[in-house]
Order: structure tokens, then C-alpha cells, then sequence
């Protein structure tokens, strides 16, 4: 059991929240409009509400937020997030939709880690899952896929095996550096939702042939 505290208030915060709750996890909801993160409380059994601004109550805090909002988030709180594990599941995706809104070298992930306080560690997750296919979890026996990419190895192993407690699939696909290519798998998915697929009740994963 970890101690998980979400910041955000959105579809996405809820999915999760969900999920680490039934997977035995604490869950701490945290938004800036106290009177949401209250009514999203409300509606979860056993989450309780944080103070933005305020140190965190888990040592995993999940980014669920927009990829602005998020960044702020890390620079508002500074040493407050001093030996936390940061899950940002951000997409920060171009308004076209074409692209991304961070430099050619770079990643959302790695922005917001250039923010975080020296001991804590970025991890990226969750990016690549729509939040209604997060909540309703695995269907027609196939599990649900998170990839998850972190230079620190200890905090990949710490936010797989959460991943793994809410009946999930995680796969490691290396440091930090390969975030922007998970944010590109996430405009693939953008394209397929436009183009041909639809609608959004999908999900990318892994088979595996032998």
C-alpha cells in the first residue's frame, strides 16, 4: 500500500483515485478550488482533502492536471515535494494537435522534473489511457497498459508495483528521456480518435506473441 496524493479534480483524478482506492491504496485529493476537491472526496470512500500549497500527504503525488497547470503545480510547491515520487501524466499537445508545446529535445516530463526540488524523483505514467477506459479498467480479458519511463529506478519500481496493485500492466521503457515519445504515442491516439477510430473507447498495449 502507497500513500497517493492526486492533484486535480478532473475525469482523470477521479479514475485514478478510484483505482488506487480499490487497489488498498491512502488517496489524498488536492485542488486549488477546495470546494471541488471536497465534492470529488465525497464521492470516493476513504479519500480524504489536501491544502494546495500544502506538503503533500503522499510520498507518490500524481500530476492530474493539465500540462500548464502541472508545471505550476511543481513550481508552487518547491520543497514541499522534496523526496516525493512526481507522476506527471501530462500531454503537453499543441492546439492543432499536431505536435507538442515543449522544446524539440525535450519532454512535458522533463520540464516538470527542471522544476522539481533536488530528491525528488519524475516518473511518467498513466499518459497513454484515456480516463474513462482508466476507470472501467481491463475488458474482454485483455489487461489495461501503462507505460512508465523515470531515471530514478527505485521510483519506477515503486510506481509499477502501484500500477500493478490497481490491476494494471505496467511496462518500464527506460529513463526520463523517452517521455516525449509517450507524448507522441499520445497524439497517435489523437490521430486515430480525428482519422479513423472515432471515438475514444480504446486503448494501446502490448501482445505478446510467445
Amino acid at each position: 500500500m502507497s500513500g497517493i496524493s492526486i492533484v486535480g479534480v478532473g475525469n482523470m483524478a477521479r479514475a485514478l483515485a478510484a483505482r488506487a482506492l480499490a487497489g488498498g491504496n491512502a488517496v489524498e485529493i488536492i485542488g486549488r478550488d477546495r470546494v471541488k476537491a471536497e465534492e470529488l472526496a465525497g464521492t470516493l470512500d476513504g479519500v480524504t482533502v489536501g491544502t494546495a500549497g500544502a506538503a503533500p500527504a503522499g510520498d507518490i503525488v500524481i500530476l492530474a492536471a493539465p500540462y500548464a497547470g502541472a508545471a505550476e503545480v511543481v513550481r508552487e510547491y518547491g520543497d514541499a515535494l522534496r523526496g516525493r515520487i512526481i507522476v506527471d501524466i501530462t500531454n503537453p499537445v499543441a492546439p492543432d494537435l499536431q505536435g507538442l508545446v515543449v522544446p524539440d529535445d525535450s519532454s512535458g516530463a522533463q520540464e516538470i522534473a527542471g522544476l522539481a526540488p533536488e530528491g525528488a524523483h519524475v516518473v511518467k505514467a498513466f499518459n497513454t489511457v484515456f480516463s474513462h477506459v482508466l476507470a472501467a479498467g481491463p475488458a474482454e480479458g485483455r489487461p489495461l497498459d501503462v507505460f512508465v519511463a523515470g531515471d530514478d529506478a527505485q521510483a519506477k519500481a515503486r510506481v509499477s508495483a502501484f500500477v500493478a496493485g490497481m490491476g494494471l500492466r505496467p511496462w518500464d521503457i527506460g529513463g526520463l528521456a523517452m517521455a516525449r515519445a509517450l507524448e507522441n504515442v499520445a497524439l497517435v491516439e489523437l490521430g486515430l480518435m480525428n482519422h479513423s477510430v472515432k471515438h475514444t473507447d480504446f486503448s494501446l498495449g502490448i501482445t505478446l506473441l510467445h
